[in-house]
């Protein structure tokens, strides 16, 4: 689970997500040059990307710690198939 400072942090992050995706918008709107606007789409994505990897992170040192060392080997089982089907979606 995120303590309260980790949430605060995770949505200032994703409060500069957003206001970099509506720059994006306006630039689109102002037909800014495409390489810059290219650029700014990276960085978005790399800020959110970013998020994605604490929220992961997070939960394998809670959830998933948790099921190895005090779950049935279903749970255990469960636990790693999850991980597994984060990792493949991340890896697309």
């Amino acid at each position: 689970m995120l303590s309260d400072d980790e949430k605060k942090k995770l949505n200032n992050r994703l409060r500069r997500v957003i206001g970099q995706v509506e720059a994006v918008g306006r630039m689109i709107e102002d037909e800014e040059y495409c390489v810059d606007i290219l650029m700014q789409l990276s960085a978005a994505t790399g800020a959110l990307n970013k998020v994605g990897q604490i929220v992961l992170e997070q939960h394998i040192q809670t959830c998933v710690s948790e099921a190895i060392k005090s779950g049935s080997a279903k749970e255990r089982d469960e636990k790693i198939e999850e991980l597994m089907t984060v990792f493949r979606k991340y890896g697309e």
